[in-house]
């Protein structure tokens, strides 16, 4: 799905409870250019200062908004330089397996949280890249480099948790085909759907208690695997639930959802980080009108069929329509 270049949406709420404007991560995987280009490119686009680097890592500081964190996306690599970081010797080791490294594994761009307002700051660090070599997930068989946003919610409260949750399960499969994600990413584990029970569950009440989310989302999700991710937004509410269900140390608190459909495509002419952004919004837009999602859910679950259960691509026709008869794309 094609969406304008540039123009970053603003959803219906901008602002948090406390009145602050909400703010949203960005997570960038690509190849082509090594961990010193990228940083490089990120700094002279952005004017940041940088303030340490590894084998494996370069943070870049923004005065406005924070840490910028460049890294080869490699766990064992990043750790094993961190360890080595003061060794002469194990510096150097760690340095030959970093560049071997880059062949097959993308370089990961970390932006700090973005007010929703301020999005555009990010334009001209995706032009830096593209223009240093940055080539993205059409480029890869054998990683699904992608973009990673992570959207903070205007509220932790149970309703509000469940009222996006309610409008991703009903768009789940719609947002797929919308961002047309590539097939060697539909293939990896990394970005895998809700499965259909979990869906039904979700769809199948108009109201949740915060025990009742996390015990459904355990139940069926209890991987960081998922391309809506809520383990770090559940953590961030009951960290001690969480890591009973999933002892992951990757797993990090924070108040936003972490959504991993999108593909990066930062080769491309014109692209932005907008078009991931923009069709994320779609689920803003719905998570705010309760009653479309109770007829939705509704309609969902009537199109169950016994042995066989609700035909996806029927169902992705049907929210195509109801969203442009909607305004909502």
């Amino acid at each position: 799905m094609t969406t304008s270049h540039h123009r970053f949406e603003l959803p219906p709420n901008i602002h948090r409870e406390d009145g602050n404007t909400r703010s949203v991560g960005f997570e960038l995987e690509f190849s082509g250019i090594s961990l010193d280009e990228t940083a490089a490119a990120i700094q002279s686009a952005m004017g940041l200062e940088l303030r340490s680097e590894t084998a494996a890592e370069r943070i870049l500081h923004s005065e406005s908004f924070g840490e910028f964190s460049v890294e080869l996306d490699w766990d064992y690599l990043k750790r094993k330089a961190a360890e080595n970081d003061n060794q002469d010797e194990g510096e150097e080791w760690v340095g030959r397996l970093s560049q071997a490294a880059a062949l097959l594994v993308p370089v990961e761009v970390v932006c700090p949280p973005i007010p929703l307002t301020d999005l555009a700051i990010l334009d001209p660090m995706v032009v830096a890249l593209r223009k240093a070599g940055a080539i993205g997930t059409e480029e890869s068989l054998l990683s699904a480099y992608g973009v990673h946003v992570n959207p903070e919610l205007p509220c932790l409260d149970a309703e509000s948790v469940f009222s996006y949750l309610r409008a991703y399960c009903i768009l789940q499969w719609w947002l797929v085909d919308a961002h047309e994600v590539d097939p060697t990413r539909r293939l990896s584990p990394y970005i895998d759907l809700y499965p259909e029970a979990y869906l039904k569950r979700v769809l199948s009440r108009d109201a949740s208690s915060m025990d009742a989310i996390f015990e459904d989302y355990l139940e069926h999700n209890a991987t960081r695997n998922r391309a809506l991710d809520l383990l770090p937004l559940l953590s961030e509410i009951d960290e001690d639930r969480v890591r009973l269900a999933v002892d992951d140390p990757r797993i990090k608190s924070r108040p936003t959802f972490h959504y991993r459909l999108p593909n990066c495509h930062i080769e491309k002419a014109g692209w932005s980080l907008s078009e991931s952004w923009n069709t994320w919004c779609t689920v803003e837009k719905l998570a705010g009108r309760k009653a479309d999602i109770d007829g939705l859910a509704a309609a969902f679950l009537e199109s169950d069929r016994p042995f066989l259960g609700i035909s996806r691509s029927d169902w992705v026709e049907f929210m195509g329509q109801w969203l442009t008869d909607h305004g909502l794309v």
